[in-house]
């Protein structure tokens, strides 16, 4: 770990990015261009001290998700993101796999939606990144861990996965996530971390083998269902997956599909998080 270079690097980074890119209001008394500590640090989703003992050298070895939220924080591109990762001593993620962190392209296009919700998946349906809206939306869906990182892991394990969709909409979207990891499994064909996803899920789901015999083959694309939010009701919501050239991830994008649905959104965004905690097994988002 080079302390001083990963001190120096996370400061000057720090003070590159304006407030405005990553959707902070610059008031009039600000006194620097770029952000500050206590902004990185809620960006990042960690401490004001711990920043702090970073940029003065004085840090405990960083862990690869606490280097991940840094880059997501500090709108790393990739190249900037795997020298981070040099010089806090890890090695950079590969392409795909376990440590996979959204594309840094793809970080920047969750900023330009702003107050649409948005998120970047992993092509297994890893939530790798979400933009406030979808945070307010959906909850937290970044921190899990194991298998439950998987959106349909959770789904066929979880019962509480399930429970803010709709009952009419459960076989539906059941369905759907089986359909889509067929496909994914088919251009992924012998990759152990798929494999070994499937033959756990198979033998933790009796709902997912019955589907998963079916072999239904389908890539989500486009969508429309229903958020049974805590805090402001039925959500109808529009769903547009955009996917990389490479089919490694996608960007899930949610508008309002009627009128209604459109000024409880507004109301969310108005009450914010505090007032409407969700919990991470929150609705369902793909």
């Amino acid at each position: 770990m080079e302390r001083d270079e990963l001190a120096d690097f996370l400061r000057r980074r720090r003070e590159a990015i304006r407030p405005a890119e990553v959707g902070i209001v610059d008031g009039p008394r600000r006194r620097t261009t770029g952000l500050r500590r206590e902004e990185v640090a809620m960006l990042a989703g960690m401490s004001v001290d711990y920043v702090v003992r970073l940029e003065q050298g004085r840090s405990s070895q960083p862990s690869t998700q606490l280097l991940g939220a840094l880059a997501r924080a500090l709108r790393l591109s990739d190249d900037e993101r795997d020298h981070l990762f040099h010089l806090a001593g890890h090695r950079p993620p590969p392409a795909d796999g376990v440590a996979r962190l959204a594309r840094a392209g793809l970080i920047r296009m969750l900023d330009l939606l702003g107050d649409t919700p948005a998120l970047v998946l992993s092509d297994l349906g890893e939530v790798l990144a979400q933009n406030r809206a979808a945070l307010l939306l959906t909850g937290d869906h970044t921190g899990w861990s194991g298998d439950r990182r998987y959106i349909v892991h959770r789904w066929f394990t979880d019962p509480a996965a399930r429970a803010l969709c709709p009952p009419e909409e459960q076989e539906h979207h059941a369905r759907q996530l089986v359909a889509d990891l067929r496909a994914a499994a088919g251009r992924r064909s012998g990759d152990p971390t798929v494999a070994g996803l499937v033959d756990r899920l198979q033998a933790a789901s009796a709902d997912f083998r019955r589907l998963w015999a079916e072999h239904e083959v389908a890539v989500r694309r486009a969508d429309r269902k229903t958020f049974l939010h805590p805090g402001v009701g039925r959500l109808l919501m529009d769903c547009e997956t955009l996917v990389t050239p490479d089919q490694g991830q996608q960007l899930l994008v949610l508008t309002p599909a009627d009128a209604e649905t459109r000024e409880r959104l507004e109301l969310l965004r108005v009450l914010g998080i505090q007032e409407f905690p969700t919990d991470q097994t929150g609705p369902p988002v793909r």
